[in-house]
């Protein structure tokens, strides 16, 4: 089968199929004098290819030359080629009336690292500077974090026209960026930026369809107690929400530095479960009397992430409150205590690297 693999900027796509498809057809459509002679005539991709022994093909950017589908659509029908086709973005295709294949290409995604990915992980640095490869491994991540910044909303939001006023939604992100990890008001949010609600409906849509944000959405299941059912928001790496709140050299036992903790734990666990076609879903839960737990996985485990070094009754209250609600799913508290144990209830304390290696080995749920 071919797929489309999606990926946000600089997440490693075009690296990693390189070296997972060594002997592949590779077409680059970021080199403007190969663009130019599939933009001027789509065809010649399937002259290219109709009669040829090639069996994969990658093509990178495919947003630049959407037409190339058609073709591809064509060659799908006509020959055995398998075809690997890269993407920033989704909406840019939706927005060109592109041919989407018909459900004949699979929809994959690319994430940032991922602790499984990096031999003897710095985790400090990882809440840092983020797990985009190139800002997790520079000596000047602060550099790479502003660059990026640009370059998105250059080639993703200005060179396609995707909102009217740039300015506006430069300050969105950073006003996005005060509420990562937070339940999303969409009126305080409009109010700090000067626009109408459901324009900053429309950026968050951006954020998501362009693949720098995601939306968790509330766990509720339970008639008991008035929970909240408003969505948290997460950047789709910490270096880039760090970077817009102006966050660096984040020291734990610092409340900024919990927040980043979180961030990176969500990130982690958002990552495993695309990589897994997991039928499990994130949310997290909240109730408006103040309690509240991080992350659901489905309805099999509650996860509460604290930074603490070591973990105290109140660090459990929103455990044992889910519990009165849910109490068939499994509890665990994911911090920096080095002691892995459980309470005489039930929660079980998990040290971060302990709690990073049983979920990429499938060992969690």
């Amino acid at each position: 089968m071919s797929i489309f693999l999606f990926g946000a900027r600089q997440t490693g796509k075009s690296t990693y199929l390189k070296n997972a498809f060594p002997n592949a057809m590779y077409i680059d459509l970021l080199d403007a004098s190969i663009r130019r002679i599939y933009k001027n005539q789509p065809s010649v991709l399937y002259d290219q290819l109709a009669e040829s022994n090639t069996s994969i093909v990658i093509i990178d950017e495919i947003t630049e030359v959407p037409d190339l589908l058609n073709e591809v659509h064509r060659l799908i029908f006509k020959t055995d080629i398998r075809f690997i086709i890269c993407a920033s973005s989704a909406r840019k295709l939706r927005r060109k009336g592109a041919n989407t294949l018909g459900g004949r290409a699979y929809p994959c995604f690319l994430y940032p690292l991922v602790s499984a990915e990096i031999p003897e992980l710095d985790i400090d640095r990882a809440i840092n500077v983020g797990m985009i490869p190139n800002h997790y491994l520079s000596k000047r991540p602060q550099v790479l974090l502003s660059a990026y910044i640009d370059v998105y909303l250059q080639q993703e939001i200005k060179a396609e026209a995707i909102v009217r006023n740039i300015d506006a939604f430069e300050r969105f992100m950073e006003v996005a960026a005060l509420t990562d990890g937070e339940i999303v008001n969409y009126s305080n949010i409009a109010s700090d930026c000067g626009v109408k609600s459901n324009t900053i409906k429309e950026y968050f849509a951006i954020l998501e369809d362009t693949l720098i944000g995601y939306m968790v959405p509330a766990y509720h299941k339970s008639q008991k107690r008035k929970e909240v059912q408003a969505p948290k928001f997460y950047y789709f790496d910490v270096g880039v929400a760090n970077y817009l709140l102006h966050r660096k050299d984040l020291q734990r036992g610092t409340p900024e530095y919990g927040h980043a903790f979180e961030h990176f734990v969500i990130q982690e666990i958002i990552a495993y479960l695309g990589y897994k076609n997991s039928d499990e879903k994130l949310s997290y839960w909240h109730t408006y009397t103040g309690n509240e737990v991080d992350a659901i996985i489905g309805n099999r485990v509650a996860i509460e992430i604290k930074s603490a070094d070591m973990v105290q009754p109140k660090h459990l209250k929103g455990l044992r409150a889910f519990a009165e609600e849910y109490p068939h799913l499994d509890r665990m508290i994911v911090s920096w205590d080095p002691i892995n144990r459980k309470t005489e209830d039930g929660i079980r304390v998990i040290f971060i690297r302990d709690f990073l290696q049983e979920l990429w080995s499938g060992k969690l749920f």
